[in-house]
């Protein structure tokens, strides 16, 4: 059964880099979940307003088909996947082994990465409360993000 290897946490994790690496080392397809946001999520989030999840519906919806149009070959995908909500819906929706793997990095270093970046919408803001949804499923694998590139690939290549 092909597998979605998950690159989930909060925002300034190191998710889209992380996803991106991995899948120059891999091969496999990668899925950037931020492209599938509506643009009704993203302005949301630019205003400072947390989503919910019934915001979230639609953008699953779209990242599910974005995964389901490949019958072959494992998928890295880079997703907060913050709350069971959007686990149950990848887990039971896209015909594939999900395997989770958690970015962990101190809430000082998130907000310097966050404040640092120039060209997403996510706010500084709304970190404390990405960090309270929070609820990573209990297989997931859990990396150190407070490390170079490299060294967290070969630590997921290593054990997912």
């Amino acid at each position: 059964m092909p597998i979605v290897y998950i690159i989930m946490g909060p925002a300034g994790c190191g998710k889209s880099s992380i996803a991106s690496a991995l899948a120059a080392r891999t091969d496999w397809i990668m899925i950037e979940g931020d492209d599938h946001h509506p643009v009704a999520n993203v302005e949301k989030q630019r205003n400072r307003v947390p989503l919910t999840d019934a915001d979230r519906a639609s953008w699953l919806d779209r990242l599910v088909k974005a995964i389901n149009q490949y019958s072959d070959g494992n998928i890295i995908l880079a997703c907060s996947a913050l709350t069971p909500y959007v686990q149950n819906r990848l887990r039971e929706e896209t015909g594939r082994q999900c395997v989770w793997i958690q970015i962990d990095v101190p809430p000082v270093v998130l907000k310097q990465r966050i404040l640092a970046r120039t060209d997403h919408f996510m706010p500084v803001e709304l970190l404390e409360n990405q960090l309270a949804s929070l609820q990573p499923p209990a297989d997931a694998i859990v990396v150190n993000g407070d490390q170079p590139i490299t060294t967290i690939c070969d630590e997921i290549l290593r054990v997912a």
